[in-house]
């Protein structure tokens, strides 16, 4: 049996759940695998096993009605439609052939290579903190590295990046609160980020991501070979400069506090740093950036005997997949030597996250260049304040005691 609000309830909007939802996720895993929410009319399915199926059956489950709840009804009722390039929300061939437009910025190779750039930067923001005797890890680093990171893949001069920084925490946090807020308003505002500098790279190319999207050649689905409209290359900005900078500093920022609240294991890395990208994982895996993750049913599926209809919307918790124990043993413990095989923090199969790479390499340079200096810390949870948005979760604020 389905049980719905009579029996447990979950939404994306009741922030007493978002500060800590790993007890209402276990109740959704043991009474409540496929869950049905009768007030936003979505269905939810929180174990590892069905949040992957839901994530690789690309017939039944699709995308291109959106990734987050937020967005999912207006574009189903036709009261919004899906931006142009905005490639996270399209399934095949589209999908196919604008992701992998964008997929060669971010191959391992590429993002090894700025590796040094990342790490210079790192050390000056951390070593800059030396001396204090506290200061904000969500403010002071998680914020600053990953602002500067896609500042040097887009080609954007420093001086801007803080601004373009505040627009996109402000789009994925505040924008997403209120579900009767339409969709996209503040992406119409791309042109007014981007259009300056996209104009100026034009005329005067670099070796940038900017350059690149304006300079390709690809065969369009329809069939000739075309370059990228300027409304495209616009969504493409808009989408990488978002993902780029508030999913990394969400991991950056749970990294402080989950290291905080376990010293034994913060003096393990100090003392052993081949850990730390393991350490990474652990972290992705235990409070994973994304808070949940939308696809939309086109056909009839059963699930625990029952039928999800057709037009549905289905919702994913990462966060309550990477806790399930069939999985994962003993979950809800924190074990950087965990032996760890795959964790749903990025998404799974042909919608994995492009900067999924880049987020690991700045996570762990953060991690590395924190311990070198500031060995022991304290988080003041009295203080510290979660974000306040229903894409993903995270830390506004994280004080800390050095």
């Amino acid at each position: 049996m389905t049980l719905t609000e009579a029996d447990v309830y979950f939404d994306m909007y009741d922030r007493d759940i978002y500060s800590n939802p790993y007890p209402v996720y276990r109740i959704l895993r043991e009474e409540a695998p496929l869950y049905y929410n009768e007030r936003y009319n979505f269905y939810a399915v929180s174990r590892f096993e069905d949040a992957e199926r839901v994530m690789v059956d690309r017939d039944a489950f699709v995308s291109s009605k959106g990734m987050v709840y937020n967005i999912m009804p207006y574009v189903i009722s036709g009261d919004a439609e899906i931006p142009e390039g905005l490639f996270i929300c399209e399934d095949a061939p589209l999908h196919t052939i604008h992701r992998g437009l964008v997929s060669r910025v971010f191959t391992p190779k590429r993002v090894g290579a700025i590796e040094p750039e990342i790490r210079s930067f790192c050390a000056g923001v951390v070593g800059g903190l030396v001396g204090a005797k506290q200061f904000d890890w969500a403010r002071d680093i998680a914020a600053e590295v990953p602002m500067r990171v896609i500042g040097m893949l887009l080609g954007i001069p420093e001086a801007d990046q803080a601004v373009m920084r505040d627009h996109f925490h402000q789009q994925l946090n505040a924008e997403t609160i209120d579900p009767t807020k339409p969709p996209f308003e503040a992406m119409a505002t791309a042109e007014g980020l981007f259009g300056d500098y996209l104009d100026w790279r034009a005329q005067h190319p670099s070796d940038d991501l900017m350059t690149q999207l304006l300079t390709l050649e690809f065969d369009d689905d329809t069939g000739p070979r075309r370059q990228l409209r300027r409304e495209e290359i616009l969504t493409y900005l808009n989408l990488i400069a978002s993902a780029g900078t508030d999913t990394t500093s969400r991991l950056i920022g749970w990294t402080g506090s989950l290291l905080g609240e376990h010293p034994d294991q913060r003096r393990e890395l100090v003392q052993d740093p081949s850990l730390v990208p393991n350490a990474i994982e652990e972290v992705l895996r235990c409070e994973p950036p994304p808070y949940h993750f939308g696809r939309y049913v086109t056909q009839d599926v059963e699930l625990y005997g029952q039928t999800v209809p057709a037009g549905s919307i289905m919702i994913v918790l990462p966060g309550s997949a990477n806790h399930d124990d069939r999985r994962f043993q003993d979950p809800d413990s924190f074990d950087i030597h965990r032996t760890i095989s795959r964790v749903l923090s990025f998404g799974f199969g042909a919608h994995l996250c492009l900067g999924a790479n880049l987020a690991r390499l700045e996570g762990r340079i953060v991690l590395e260049e924190v311990l070198k200096r500031f060995p022991e810390w304290t988080v003041d949870l009295e203080h510290a304040e979660l974000t306040f948005g229903i894409d993903t979760r995270g830390w506004e604020s994280l004080p800390v005691v050095v």
